[in-house]
């Protein structure tokens, strides 16, 4: 009876899954705990790898978040560097540059063409080019539009400040 039942029950099976059953293998009855034993043993090493998979992930992301916060600071400081020197480039001029620039203009003034070429500037003033150009700008900065730089006629290498008419 119970061959003309397997023959039955593998009959609903697709060919590919029936499996034939051989008298000679032995069968195993295994009771519910030691089914539970088996299993147990099998998965204890892979929770434990799991585990530490976890604790390796978890350190990963506090390194993450350190780096983060290295990265932030680092931008912060490289804006307030930017700060710093947009601040200093954009100083104010002192006393002297005001001074030069005043001596420039009444330079100028006296002058009948109003116009004097750099060269003679520096020698009037008794400074480098950086300091005269200072000098130079702080006057074109606090009178706009009226002085002008032009190229010096007969010879274009060099420069001339002149004073526009009012």
């Amino acid at each position: 009876m119970s061959e003309i039942a397997l023959a039955k029950i593998n009959s609903f099976a697709p060919v590919a899954q029936q499996a034939e059953v051989s008298p000679e293998e032995p069968i195993f009855v295994l009771t519910g705990s030691q089914l539970q034993d088996i299993i147990s043993r099998a998965v204890l090493p892979l929770q434990a790898e799991l585990q530490d998979l976890k604790n390796t992930v978890a350190l990963q992301g506090k390194k993450m978040a350190a780096l983060e916060r290295t990265q932030d600071l680092q931008a912060e400081n490289s804006f307030i560097q930017l700060q710093l020197i947009n601040d200093l480039r954009k100083k104010e001029p002192g006393k002297t540059e005001i001074s030069r620039a005043e001596k420039i203009e009444k330079y100028l003034e006296a002058r009948p063409d109003h116009k004097a070429t750099f060269e003679t500037l520096k020698g009037h003033l008794g400074v480098n080019k950086d300091r005269l150009l200072e000098a130079v700008k702080t006057l074109m900065d606090t009178s706009p539009g009226r002085y002008g730089i032009i190229r010096t006629p007969g010879d274009k290498r060099k420069r001339t400040l002149i004073m526009l008419p009012k």
